[in-house]
């Protein structure tokens, strides 16, 4: 079981900045990718950003150039650093881990933070 609690969400002005960050606990030792998610109401859950073990990186495009994922060496933290937020950033956040459990997939999900983005 990995427990990830997300913090940093808030209201910030448009062309302001924001980090994100995303406790990790439990048997984070197992987990080979983590990224982050949003969701606006109506809407999918969509992808922002992803890190991998190796710590390669992918973002959606609605966020290249302006968020940066990174995390912490023993992966208990996971950060999203985003800046020159739009109102269309407007969302509620996501941390998600995925590991290996016994030759399963495992995905979990925080309970989500946040982020008001006023034009």
């Amino acid at each position: 079981q990995v427990q990830l609690v997300e913090s940093g969400g808030g209201l910030v002005q448009a062309g302001g900045s924001l980090r994100l960050s995303c406790a990790a606990s439990g048997a984070i030792f197992s987990i080979n990718s983590m990224a982050w998610y949003r969701q606006t109401p109506g809407k999918q859950r969509e992808l922002v950003a992803s890190i991998t073990d190796g710590r390669s990186t992918n973002y959606a495009d609605s966020g290249k150039g302006r968020f940066t994922i990174s995390r912490d060496n023993g992966k208990s933290t996971l950060y999203l650093q985003m800046n020159t937020l739009k109102p269309e950033d407007t969302a509620v956040y996501y941390c998600s881990v995925r590991r290996m459990n016994s030759g399963r997939v495992e995905n979990y999900w925080g309970q989500g933070t946040q982020v008001t983005v006023s034009s």
